[in-house]
């Protein structure tokens, strides 16, 4: 496995928190009408608040938030509207909790406004390539930076880890010339976002392991995706277990983060595959050599 071992990544608000000794999920907390999977569920304050402090009483250590659907051809809404769903749960779970609290957005003035608001880390889906500011953001209040490939309105190559090297390249260029430092940033290649077809997918899952070629952190974010209900023929609200298997074969190629819906699932495939890497390091550390 291509590990971080004790590596810290350095979030917003003076926080970190290690990576690569055990699995970090990361539960998604949509306050949204219309996502994919959950829309409608979590839209006010409170049930959001539920929702999250749930998810951390099953094992999550980021609440992700977001306030638009990236489903794909999903209505967009506005800034204000983005900001009016979001920051209300940021401020209302800051006081609450000790797990990290992520925003979800491709909006410099939202991630402004949530890291103001309490949250720690800005999940940007467009890789900062959307609204590069978002950089600047991170560089001037620390937050961390989950950085997402995607295919969206581009020409991709056609080689899929070719084209994530072609992309996160790009959006690490604007992450170093802004000035965040490599211990802020955790990839994501971007499961299901642009990639058209189930094989695209999994040729991506077969060969995530060559992602470790940029020596940072990555986040795996499987759940509920279309590819995983074209295999196995379920709808997205019964996707859990296969994105529970998913999970546990990308923490043995090398993921650190896990971004779900369904936490408790997730969490004990990977205690699962956290305790088999464990056994892995122990047996070759008594070989003889």
């Amino acid at each position: 496995m291509a590990g971080f071992e004790g590596s810290l990544w350095r979030v917003g608000h003076g926080r970190q928190i290690e990576l690569g000794r055990r699995s970090l999920i990361m539960a998604i907390v949509n306050v949204t009408p219309d996502s994919f999977s959950d829309g409608g569920r979590f839209e006010t304050v409170d049930a959001a608040v539920e929702h999250a402090l749930q998810a951390v009483s099953e094992g999550a250590g980021i609440i992700d938030i977001g306030g638009e659907s990236t489903r794909p051809n999903a209505a967009a809404v506005s800034p204000s509207e983005e900001q009016a769903r979001v920051l209300p749960v940021i401020e209302a779970l800051r006081g609450r909790t000790q797990a990290l609290i992520s925003i979800d957005t491709y909006r410099a003035e939202t991630a402004r406004l949530a890291v103001g608001a309490g949250a720690h880390i800005v999940n940007d889906v467009f890789g900062l390539q959307k609204e590069p500011d978002i950089a600047d953001i991170a560089a001037a209040t620390g937050a961390g930076l989950c950085i997402m490939h995607t295919g969206r309105d581009r020409a991709k190559l056609p080689d899929v880890i070719a084209d994530q090297v072609h992309f996160l390249k790009r959006s690490l260029a604007i992450a170093a010339a802004a000035g965040v430092n490599s211990d802020r940033i955790v990839l994501d290649p971007g499961f299901g976002f642009a990639k058209e077809t189930a094989e695209e997918n999994l040729e991506l899952m077969a060969r995530f392991s060559e992602l470790s070629r940029f020596g940072l952190p990555l986040l795996a974010g499987t759940s509920r995706k279309r590819f995983l209900g074209a295999v196995t023929g379920r709808e997205a609200a019964d996707r859990d277990a296969a994105t529970a298997v998913t999970s546990a074969l990308l923490r043995l190629q090398g993921a650190a983060v896990f971004r779900v819906h369904n936490v408790a699932i997730n969490r004990d495939a990977l205690v699962i595959a956290d305790a088999m890497l464990n056994a892995r390091q122990e047996f070759e550390r008594k070989r003889p050599t």
